[in-house]
C-alpha cells in the first residue's frame, strides 16, 4: 500500500467520523445554547436542567440519524463499499 492509498483511507475515515458525529454534536451544542440562554434569562441556575433536554434531543437525533445510516444508499453503505474496495488491495500488498 502506497502513501497515497493510506492518505485516501485516512481522509475517508475522518470524513465518515465527521459525517456521523457532526449532526449529533451540533444538535447537542444548539440545545445547550438554548438552555443556557433560557437559564440566563430566568436566572435559574439548576445544574440538572442542562442535562435532560440534551439527553432527550440526542436520543431523538440518534433515532433520526440512525435512519439515514440504514437506508440503502446511506453512509453505512458507502463505508461498506469503501472498505470492500480497499480491503483486497491491502491484502494483496501484504503477500
Amino acid at each position: 500500500m502506497s502513501e497515497g492509498d493510506t492518505y485516501s483511507i485516512l481522509t475517508q475515515m475522518f470524513l465518515a467520523v465527521l459525517y456521523s458525529a457532526g449532526p449529533i454534536m451540533a444538535l447537542a451544542l444548539g440545545i445547550g445554547l438554548l438552555v443556557a440562554f433560557f437559564q440566563a434569562l430566568t436566572q435559574i441556575q439548576e445544574m440538572t436542567l442542562t442535562f435532560v433536554p440534551k439527553i432527550v434531543a440526542i436520543f431523538l437525533g440518534l433515532l433520526f440519524i440512525g435512519v439515514v445510516f440504514l437506508v440503502p444508499n446511506g453512509l453505512l453503505a458507502k463505508l461498506e463499499t469503501l472498505t470492500a474496495r480497499k480491503a483486497p488491495q491491502t491484502k494483496e500488498a501484504r503477500t
